[in-house]
């Protein structure tokens, strides 16, 4: 039966439909944490973001694109997401058995620009005929390209939502005008999200944010309303409330690889500040399969209150 939690976010969903609704099911009811209303999803688009070498070589079961189905099946992670060829290269193998992310553009590392953007690299049809329950898409706030970004997620959005598919956005801010620092600041961070609820995601993935405040007006703002920002739970809530008062899932990143401790106590910050849950990928993809199933395991155990 579907948990008064389950239902109660299925609310938050007024414009979609039922076959919306269904595939949004699916991933709360998938996995170790099925039925809580927390997510933790592993994504593996860093061969194609980041270079083969750099993403797998560090554990090179990573190379082989079955592994990343069987961890994170084995691991009881609420879905899977990649990038075209890696979803193309275990579909039947595993069809049916973990909700799948069809990552609809992506990026590489070879050409870097301060204004980054990303190609459409798979469609909603790619994401109908693999059986996938949602579709996944970048943005970048602050980039030179964003607003074309936001237009392009429009399109594909209404389009996915007609045949039934998830929405979930990386919002990510990067762009010229933005300090390295600004990009995870807390009042960028909440501004992504804001943005990516605003152009209809059904689930919002952000960095977790930083102390800095980057805009000059918003500082004046948080000064003056004396909004929390000290502790990351605190942070973390904040984020959470720029997502419409927390009715739109917010997912935070595992970020770049770190030790186990570094990441428990992350993940304890996330979970007291009311975060959904994590989207997981070189932290635990990187780790060879046994440590890896420990580590998921344990951020799990964190998300589920043990």
């Amino acid at each position: 039966m579907m948990t008064d939690r389950v239902r109660q976010i299925l609310s938050w969903y007024e414009a979609d439909s039922p076959g919306v609704l269904v595939n949004l099911r699916r991933l709360l009811g998938t996995g170790t944490l099925k039925d809580t209303g927390k997510l933790v999803i592993l994504p593996v688009d860093q061969g194609f973001e980041h270079g083969p070498a750099r993403s797998f070589a560090p554990n090179p079961p990573g190379y082989n694109p079955h592994y990343h189905f069987e961890l994170a099946i084995e691991s009881g992670c609420n879905a899977y997401a990649a990038p075209l060829g890696f979803l193309e290269a275990g579909a039947r193998t595993f069809a049916g058995e973990i909700p799948l992310i069809l990552k609809l553009n992506n990026n590489d590392s070879l050409f870097n620009t301060k204004n980054p953007n990303q190609a459409i690299t798979a469609s909603v049809g790619h994401a109908l005929r693999l059986g996938c329950c949602a579709i996944g898409y970048t943005i970048y706030p602050g980039s030179a390209h964003s607003q074309t970004q936001y237009q392009i997620l429009n399109g594909l959005a209404e389009e996915a939502k007609k045949v039934g598919l998830v929405v979930v956005v990386w919002s990510y801010p990067r762009g010229e005008h933005l300090t390295k620092e600004g990009e995870t600041a807390v009042d960028v961070t909440c501004y992504a999200a804001q943005i990516a609820c605003q152009l209809g995601a059904h689930i919002v993935k952000v960095k977790p944010p930083t102390e800095v405040i980057e805009q000059t007006e918003a500082k004046k703002v948080y000064e003056k309303q004396n909004i929390p920002t000290h502790t990351l739970s605190d942070r973390i809530k904040h984020v959470v409330q720029s997502a419409f008062d927390g009715r739109r899932i917010v997912i935070f990143s595992g970020g770049a690889a770190k030790d186990e401790a570094a990441i428990v106590e992350e993940i304890r910050d996330i979970h007291k500040g009311g975060g959904f849950g994590s989207i997981m990928g070189r932290n635990a993809f990187q780790r060879p399969k046994k440590d890896a199933l420990a580590l998921l395991k344990r951020v799990m155990d964190i998300y589920a209150g043990k």
